[in-house]
């Protein structure tokens, strides 16, 4: 009796949906301003041969605000101000500037840092589960975008990893490591100023 009493109230109950990859970017788009995160990179070529793997940290205010600063091995700061990209090499001293209407639309970076029409942009799916995270594949419908597709996994309605593969076969491994979100920004975070000597190059550059 006790057995038929157990099986009774399963039934009964009300199933709990958990929710694919597709309805968690949604929920964390629709309840994240603010978000940052350390991460880890790797590019893994066409064959699958894995590349040298990169570290950092990253911080974004949506919409189309981000500072993603690359520390190892090489040091590489980019900043979108809501306008303008800036990508600064320590290395090479030199700063190119893009707008931002063409850096992020499509992008990748949009998918997290950008506005809520992602469908304007991307087609959408479930990705399924896979390594316990829950994925969605996005697709993007500009063909000029450089890449073929995005996939991010989540769990607990925050992102875990993104795969970005490019339109030569290669794919980007990012896994995010504390993730948080609506964290305090200050103003100064998504300014940018090009380093005295640094050579600009791109839109808005001073000739």
């Amino acid at each position: 009796m006790r057995s038929l009493a157990i099986v009774s109230a399963m039934l009964l109950s009300p199933t709990v949906h958990a929710a694919n990859g597709v309805e968690q970017l949604h929920q964390f788009l629709e309840g994240s301003k603010t978000a940052k995160a350390n991460f880890t990179q790797q590019v893994i070529n066409k064959s699958g041969k894995e590349g040298q793997k990169a570290s950092g940290s990253m911080v974004f205010q949506r919409p189309g605000k981000f500072r993603w600063n690359y520390e190892k091995p090489y040091s590489q700061l980019i900043v979108g101000d809501g306008s303008k990209l800036w990508s600064y090499d320590k290395e090479l001293n030199q700063v190119v500037i893009k707008p931002m209407s063409l850096a992020l639309g499509s992008s990748p970076a949009a998918l997290l840092a950008g506005d809520n029409a992602l469908e304007k942009n991307f087609d959408l799916k479930d990705g399924g589960e896979n390594g316990g995270l829950a994925w969605l594949d996005a697709t993007p419908k500009n063909n000029e975008a450089g890449f073929e597709r995005v996939r991010i996994g989540f769990k607990g309605g925050l992102p875990q990893a993104m795969e970005v593969r490019d339109n030569f076969g290669q794919t980007t491994v990012l896994q995010f490591i504390g993730f948080e979100r609506n964290v305090a920004v200050t103003a100064d975070t998504f300014h940018f100023v090009p380093p005295k000597g640094a050579d600009v190059v791109g839109e808005g550059a001073t000739p």
